[in-house]
């Protein structure tokens, strides 16, 4: 199974905010499985176009090919970069789906999952030097449970922490079945600690915060920028991105959309998503 496996998480909600129109242009930051934007280049044909960005080359060659579609392998954090290289102008909206889709989930084999034993990779492009199994295995006590507190929110990161040291000592931790006896030996469950290592591995909430406000600057007057968090964590900086520049925006969303009850019983994966979208003035 491939990329197309990937619900389009509040599909609807985001064609009501973004509102694409005949002939305008649009990024999709995280494209993924190309839900999003196949919805989207429906809504602005004939002539409007989008650029599609991924930082897995997986997702990028899995895409159905449009001659309205561009795609891109990169990060959003380096999204004026991007357009500049693209000549993409006068855009009318941005969309950022945030964290990583069921295909990294299910299909990756990198060690997003605590459910399988696979490798502590976790990364969404393999030329990045960082893995998790390196986060484990090397870094200290402190910055361990530095990560954990801060990504993972984790209350028990010094057992964690401690318990990680010890196994470590033993012997490499190299594979998720192994994190996750040691997890559990700390009295915790994994979901948290794969949470803090995945965001520290793709450094995920400094890429988020470099990003905002380069979409910002690149919108067109009117513009519309929606974006889907899954975490508190993620919606903490979206949110606080919207109230630090509500002087340049009109807020569409005085509260975060949520996915219907009907939503999450089709697409389990959309039950912590929260929408939060805006205007450019």
């Amino acid at each position: 199974m491939a990329f197309n496996m990937h619900i389009p998480v509040l599909q609807k909600e985001v064609i009501q905010y973004l509102n694409p129109q005949p002939d305008e242009n649009f990024i999709d930051a995280t494209i993924g499985g190309g839900g999003h934007a196949a919805e989207i280049l429906q809504k602005i044909a004939p002539r409007g176009k989008v650029l599609g960005i991924d930082w897995t080359p997986e997702a990028i060659s899995e895409i159905k090919k449009n001659p309205n579609l561009i795609l891109v392998c990169d990060n959003f954090a380096n999204l004026s970069e991007i357009i500049k290289r693209y000549k993409f102008n006068k855009v009318s909206g941005i969309l950022f789906d945030l964290g990583y889709s069921s295909w990294h989930l299910e299909e990756s084999k990198r060690g997003f999952s605590f459910q399988k034993k696979e490798p502590l990779d976790m990364r969404y492009n393999a030329q990045n030097q960082l893995t998790a199994e390196k986060i484990v295995n090397f870094w200290s006590k402190f910055e361990i449970e530095r990560v954990l507190a801060d990504y993972g929110e984790e209350k028990r990161v010094r057992k964690i922490a401690e318990k990680i040291i010890e196994a470590r000592k033993q012997k490499p931790i190299k594979n998720t079945a192994h994190l996750t006896e040691i997890i559990k030996q700390a009295g915790s469950a994994p979901r948290l600690t794969f949470q803090a290592l995945r965001i520290a591995v793709n450094d995920e909430l400094n890429n988020i915060e470099k990003a905002l406000p380069q979409a910002l600057q690149i919108l067109a007057p009117r513009g519309r920028l929606v974006i889907i968090s899954f975490h508190s964590l993620e919606d903490r900086i979206v949110k606080n991105f919207l109230k630090n520049n509500s002087l340049n925006l009109n807020i569409l969303t005085k509260k975060p959309v949520i996915p219907t009850r009907q939503e999450i019983i089709i697409n389990s994966r959309s039950r912590s998503a929260k929408l939060r979208a805006c205007i450019k003035i």
